[in-house]
């Protein structure tokens, strides 16, 4: 008779978290609707500022996205938060700085084939510089997971978190001392021109030393570059994962490793490609960044890291396209915070992100909650 009274209760009272989340969702809509009424207010009053704003957040954006990719592709094969991440997207920078103001690496073509196209000899410099960082952090990652998480495979997910975020510490302390990276920031030479127009009644060339007109919109084809360069790599992760045979075996590791083994599938050598692929990304993101910021440290990576977490956990973790959709809105938020309201701002909007998302839809925004394996 008991259990048929609480049957018959409604809902609401047998889940009093579904109310939580249902006041949750209210007010983040709510919040969500006074957003766009001030940037809408703002997009109004100075079109222009607005629009260079967005312009500035999708740099930042598609750079956020080229890390964030590696984060959702280890947790998908692993369910690990790789936080050492953000410190290989870190060393990537530092290795193309290396080749490109110590051992001069983007001018090679013009050594060896003088008679070549300026614009052919830097282009092939500068994918000379950018494989360099990509080999290198995903020779990085590789060791790192065989050393540090290998080992730590069939223990407690804690145990491997805390071990992931040791082996970020050690990366950025190791890196800060004098004989390896050095502590101090360090300015970035680039492997190329940067080139800028700026939008007035028509699309027209910055000169070299001239500022553009009051009033106008700029872009540089650094963000172009970046734009492009994330484009193509979720292009080519959503082909590798949905129609290779190594990423049909990258989504039967995600689902069951034992029965994946079962099936004849190497299930650490698919982990370790995991590793090495988003590392790679990251090391091509980090190059980017250095290019569109001109400055390195050995701390670069925190931040940037962290926020690229939050964008894979807002577009739900796991998930390539959402890794990416979610790595955008970071990079509107961070910019609109920064031009809108302060620049101190920006950081504390990104972990309110992070705090929001958990608290009304934790699986993000194209996670799924799990399901139970038959």
């Amino acid at each position: 008779m008991q259990k048929a009274n609480a049957a018959q209760q409604p809902s609401s009272n047998r889940r009093p978290g579904a109310r939580l989340a249902w006041i949750g969702q209210g007010f983040l809509l709510l919040l969500a609707i006074m957003v766009v009424i001030i940037l809408g207010r703002n997009l109004i009053d100075n079109p222009e500022l607005f629009i260079q704003i967005i312009i500035s957040g999708l740099q930042l954006g598609f750079v956020y996205a080229l890390i964030a990719l590696g984060y959702t592709m280890v947790y998908g094969i692993v369910k690990l938060i790789n936080f050492a991440h953000g410190d290989v997207f870190m060393v990537g920078a530092f290795v193309s700085y290396y080749a490109v103001a110590r051992f001069q690496l983007h001018v090679w073509p013009s050594a060896f084939f003088p008679d070549l196209d300026p614009l052919v000899t830097v282009t092939l410099g500068s994918l000379s510089v950018i494989l360099l960082s990509m080999i290198t952090c995903a020779a990085l990652a590789i060791t790192i997971e065989r050393v540090a998480y290998k080992p730590l495979r069939d223990a407690p997910r804690i145990a491997a978190l805390i071990t992931a975020i040791g082996v970020s510490f050690f990366l950025e302390f190791f890196g800060a001392l004098s004989f390896v990276f050095s502590p101090r920031f360090i300015p970035y030479q680039r492997p190329f021109d940067v080139v800028t127009w700026y939008i007035k009644d028509g699309i027209y060339l910055v000169e070299p030393g001239k500022a553009p007109p009051a009033g106008s919109i700029t872009f540089s084809n650094i963000l172009l570059i970046i734009a492009v360069a994330s484009i193509l790599v979720q292009v080519f992760l959503q082909f590798l994962v949905r129609k290779t045979k190594i990423g049909k075996a990258m989504r039967a590791v995600a689902f069951d490793k034992p029965t994946a083994r079962l099936m004849g599938i190497n299930v650490d050598a698919i982990i370790t490609t995991t590793f090495a692929i988003g590392a790679a990304f990251a090391g091509l993101g980090g190059v980017l960044y250095a290019i569109a910021y001109s400055s390195i440290w050995s701390q670069l990576g925190i931040l940037p890291g962290l926020k690229a977490f939050v964008a894979a956990v807002l577009g739900g973790i796991g998930s390539i396209p959402g890794a990416f959709i979610g790595a955008l809105i970071m990079g509107q938020a961070e910019s609109l915070t920064a031009g809108y309201i302060s620049t101190p701002m920006r950081d504390a909007i990104a972990f309110t992100i992070l705090i929001l998302v958990l608290l009304v839809r934790p699986t993000g925004i194209f996670g799924e909650p799990e399901k139970e394996k038959a």
